[in-house]
């Protein structure tokens, strides 16, 4: 198959590591692929490196921007549609909201036998003004109707669709994103190494989170309920793993709580870094309040490492309650510092929540399986289109 993948940005991401280990598998599979990509500018970081070492064909549009711009939109919408026309795809798989409802157009007016979205994550949220809402919301109908298949990474995203009124059931599958299980397995350096070059102690408690810097991410929450965790566990330490736009919004928080020796901010780190890192940690958070399918935590648990997150997007599909972490309601602090606190205080209960989580992980979000799934998705749908059944054809 000739396979183009459209993708906003190539930041150091969930959806951005998924549509690349994507890219990786179906090279190695014979397949041509190629993938365009808009601007990359900012803190947080480019995995255009990664996605060139595994042998896709990269093609950067210029005019692909993450923010809505009218004029720069439809020169992309016209700058997609040339590219098309050049690589001649059998499939167009689009990744992101902007890249999915531009790119979704285009391939649709170009008869492309296949045309794919996954939906990594929701462009609207409730704390959007109604009036962006409700545009994100009659945007991403418009674009379902111009494509045959969505994926879900979690069935809380096509849940989230449906409940909008945007694409039909036929159109939706759920295929979880995936990781290298193997890749976070095992780490490059000892527990006490890494901790030695943190400057931590080898009995000090560490909570994790690994995110970009973003209000939404929830960072925030962790640092307002720290003094409340030190007064019980006076040695703790908050780990952030990532960059973003809101870093020195954190920054500043750090300061008026007083909390810079308690408190470390890595910057950006390689996916290697990361794995080592929560090798070394007792505890991965993740108070987020929008995700799609929290590859972080999938992470966390196949490196050993216990989890906790508030119940929102694909979050319960890994984070379950009692069975593979602690799961507390979204923005409820107080439930958050009271979950991490206990899980510090159980460690027997918490590794066998580990232990319970990795065995998920191994059978539900294994990058392998991932793209397996895809090919089929693909193949059903260029069958489907020769013989006039494909579902929105």
């Amino acid at each position: 198959m000739t396979v183009l993948h459209i993708i906003t940005r190539l930041i150091l991401g969930g959806a951005q590591q998924n549509t690349i280990a994507s890219c990786k598998d179906q090279v190695e599979r014979g397949h041509q692929v190629t993938l365009a990509y808009g601007p990359i500018y900012g803190p947080e970081g480019s995995l255009v490196k990664e996605a060139l070492d595994n042998g896709a064909e990269l093609v950067r549009i210029r005019s692909l921007r993450r923010s809505i711009l009218p004029i720069h939109d439809l020169r992309c919408y016209w700058d997609l549609r040339r590219l098309i026309r050049k690589v001649r795809p059998d499939i167009v798989h689009t990744h992101s909201s902007k890249a999915g409802i531009v790119g979704r157009a285009a391939a649709w007016h170009e008869h492309v036998p296949g045309v794919i979205h996954t939906i990594h994550g929701l462009a609207f949220h409730d704390r959007q003004p109604a009036l962006v809402h409700q545009t994100y919301v009659m945007a991403e109908r418009w674009a379902a109707r111009r494509c045959h298949r969505m994926i879900g990474v979690a069935q809380a995203m096509c849940d989230s669709f449906a409940e909008r009124g945007i694409g039909r059931t036929e159109q939706f599958c759920v295929i979880p994103s995936g990781i290298d299980v193997r890749r976070f397995e095992s780490s490059t350096k000892s527990r006490d190494e890494i901790r030695r070059e943190l400057g931590l102690a080898t009995d000090t408690p560490v909570i994790a989170v690994v995110a970009r810097l973003d209000a939404l991410k929830g960072q925030e929450d962790l640092i307002d309920i720290l003094p409340g965790l030190l007064k019980t566990h006076p040695n703790i330490h908050l780990l952030l793993i990532g960059d973003g736009f809101y870093r020195s919004s954190l920054e500043a928080k750090i300061q008026r709580h007083d909390l810079a020796d308690k408190i470390t901010l890595t910057g950006l780190v390689s996916p290697q870094r990361v794995a080592d890192l929560l090798h070394a940690v007792e505890l991965m958070a993740l108070p987020s309040y929008q995700e799609g399918s929290p590859r972080t935590l999938a992470q966390a648990l196949a490196a050993g490492c216990a989890i906790v997150g508030y119940d929102a997007g694909g979050i319960p599909e890994i984070c379950i309650d009692g069975k593979t972490g602690r799961l507390v309601t979204v923005g409820d602090r107080e439930a958050l510092r009271e979950a991490i606190r206990w899980l510090l205080d159980h460690p027997q209960v918490r590794q066998a929540m580990v232990a319970a989580g990795r065995q998920l992980v191994r059978e539900r979000f294994d990058v392998h399986n991932m793209v397996q799934r895809i090919e089929d998705v693909y193949r059903n749908v260029l069958e489907r289109s020769t013989s006039g059944k494909v579902p929105g054809a």
